[in-house]
């Protein structure tokens, strides 16, 4: 059954609302006056489909949700004002999350029409309480990412490529540039399916670990249907809580001291053991040689290396294992700050330290999601599924300018006139 222009109307301004949008703010969005705004509102003028393609956009939602015959007041881009009002005063930020969404909505209907069923059921349920404090909050974060390693059967070795590892659970992951407080954010409304979006502009280690964080969100906050991940939120429980499942699923604990012990160190000075013979007991006494069991930056380098983080979180880890005290983690923090465990990287590892470079800098380094999204994108051109003009629009939602999509074509075969031909076989 057709909706009213009235009806109409009242979703847009319902929408409006829960975005926490003013009447300005939507005539400048669809090049219009106020007046005419508060028309629409009212159901006294009506909406051109291209009007209102644009506001579906800017309220996070599908075109098809103002045209269908029930209509729910609250959706992604709602939620995320109510639980992170301030977002309002980060425009930058919105437009992307504005354009992730969309960008999902896209995603998952190319998945529809090349009949993929994307499984989320395998994901792991954790229920737990909100935290009470911000012990509560690490030891949760910390217990979950033992229970997920477990139930992913990965032990304590190094972790996989993270965005695959997300993938198969039926997380959808992409990446694209973000302001520097910003690591990433969380995305699960129901027509979008789960999708983790971190900033391309940061380094890659720093990716891994939002990667890391956001699927701590995933895990455990996934009710919350949106979040953003910011600096200058670090203090929140549920964010000292992705942290601290972060750090233990990218450094499980039995794995970072197997692998100090492996370099001979970890063992406390002085080590003690009774031995017992059924009648006596016997005290023995071991001790290291001083000095032998003090962590350097080079071990730092490699313990970084082997689980692919940053060296400043294999420190924070050490410390936090107690495998650094307080004066030794200051002392290996300056020193890396100086530029010396760079320096080691390069000398440790291949030779190139890419760690600190952003993507875009990296030889060789590629978004899985873009690429992804491409080749669904040419498949369902392929099997005719959508028009050549809706390719160029998804292409250049990915960034892919119109001439090396034309070349690619031609490349593949895919041109008009072939394709074409092919059609009509």
């Amino acid at each position: 059954m057709a909706i009213t222009q009235q009806e109409l109307g009242r979703r847009i301004r319902e929408s409006r609302e829960a975005s926490r949008l003013t009447q300005e703010e939507v005539a400048r969005h669809l090049g219009l006056s106020r007046p005419t705004v508060v028309q629409i509102e009212a159901g006294n003028r009506s909406v051109s489909s291209l009007e209102l393609d644009k506001l579906a956009y800017l309220f996070g939602r599908d075109i098809r949700e103002f045209v269908a015959e029930s209509f729910a007041e609250q959706d992604v881009l709602a939620t995320l004002f109510r639980a992170q009002p301030d977002l309002t005063e980060q425009p930058a930020v919105m437009e992307r999350v504005r354009s992730c969404i969309l960008l999902g909505r896209e995603y998952t209907n190319l998945e529809r029409l090349l009949g993929i069923n994307r499984r989320e059921a395998s994901l792991g349920t954790h229920a737990l309480p909100m935290p009470g404090n911000r012990w509560d909050a690490v030891q949760q974060g910390q217990h979950i990412a033992e229970e997920e390693r477990r139930r992913l059967e990965i032990g304590y070795a190094p972790l996989p490529d993270l965005a695959e590892l997300l993938e198969s659970q039926g997380v959808r992951t992409g990446m694209v540039g973000l302001p520097d407080d910003v690591s990433g954010f969380t995305l699960s409304p129901q027509k979008v399916g789960l999708f983790v979006v971190v900033n391309s502009t940061h380094s890659t280690v720093r990716r891994r670990f939002s990667l890391a964080h956001e699927y701590g969100h995933v895990l455990l906050d996934r009710a919350r249907i949106g979040f953003v991940s910011r600096a200058t939120d670090r203090d929140d429980l549920i964010e000292v809580r992705a942290n601290a499942f972060a750090a233990a699923f990218l450094m499980p604990e039995d794995g970072v001291r197997e692998f100090i012990e492996g370099l001979g160190k970890g063992k406390p000075s002085r080590m003690y053991a009774e031995v017992f013979d059924e009648v006596a007991s016997l005290d023995v006494e071991g001790r290291t040689e001083p000095g032998s069991q003090s962590i350097q930056l080079y071990d730092v380098v490699l313990l970084a290396h082997h689980f692919g983080t940053s060296r400043l979180a294999a420190l924070y880890r050490l410390r936090n294992l107690r495998l650094l005290s307080e004066a030794e983690f200051d002392k290996l923090k300056r020193l890396d700050e100086t530029g010396a465990g760079k320096h080691l990287a390069a000398l440790l590892g291949s030779g190139v330290d890419s760690s600190e470079m952003p993507e875009r800098e990296q030889p060789g380094t590629r978004s899985e999601f873009r690429y992804r999204f491409l080749t669904l994108a040419l498949e369902a051109f392929r099997r005719e599924e959508i028009s050549r003009g809706k390719l160029k629009d998804l292409a250049a939602m990915v960034q892919l300018p119109a001439g090396d999509l034309d070349r690619l074509l031609e490349d593949l075969g895919l041109d008009d006139d072939a394709h074409a031909s092919k059609g009509d076989q």
